[in-house]
């Protein structure tokens, strides 16, 4: 076998140890948010999952004060994921992140206290992502 051959497959091999590929399927959100986007004290909404389709996942927070926050969003897998922010079913902010492991910060006003949503959506899925909205400092 010529060298070039056994060099080629060696350096496949040590490149396949270095870069684990995992699936977001498979991936550990709690092992993966632990890193990528921990929690926060005083968040008033925090959320990590996985979109492994187009539809969109809602989650609340009732009686959330006025004021200013930031809401802090991270993903990876590819593509984009959206963060839409509403108040009392009026919409206040869309948000993205690049699915590239970096973090995306978006400062939001709510004009007055109600029930706040975050609706996470993207076309790119699968994908893993994480927010948190914090009050801003």
């Amino acid at each position: 076998m010529p060298w070039t051959v056994v060099s080629a497959a060696a350096a496949a091999l040590l490149l396949a140890g270095c870069s684990p590929v995992v699936s977001i399927e498979n991936a550990d959100v709690p092992q993966w948010q632990a890193t990528a986007l921990p929690p926060a004290p005083g968040a008033v909404l925090e959320d990590a999952g996985k979109i492994l389709n187009r539809d969109r996942i809602i989650r609340e927070a009732a009686d959330v004060p006025a004021g200013r926050y930031t809401l802090t969003a991270t993903c990876e897998g590819g593509g984009k994921a959206f963060f839409a922010v509403s108040l009392d079913g009026k919409k206040l902010a869309d948000a993205g992140a690049a699915c590239n492991g970096s973090r995306e910060i978006t400062k939001i006003t709510l004009p007055d206290a109600g029930a706040l949503d975050i609706s996470t959506y993207s076309v790119d899925a699968p994908l893993i992502y994480a927010y948190r909205l914090t009050p801003a400092e």
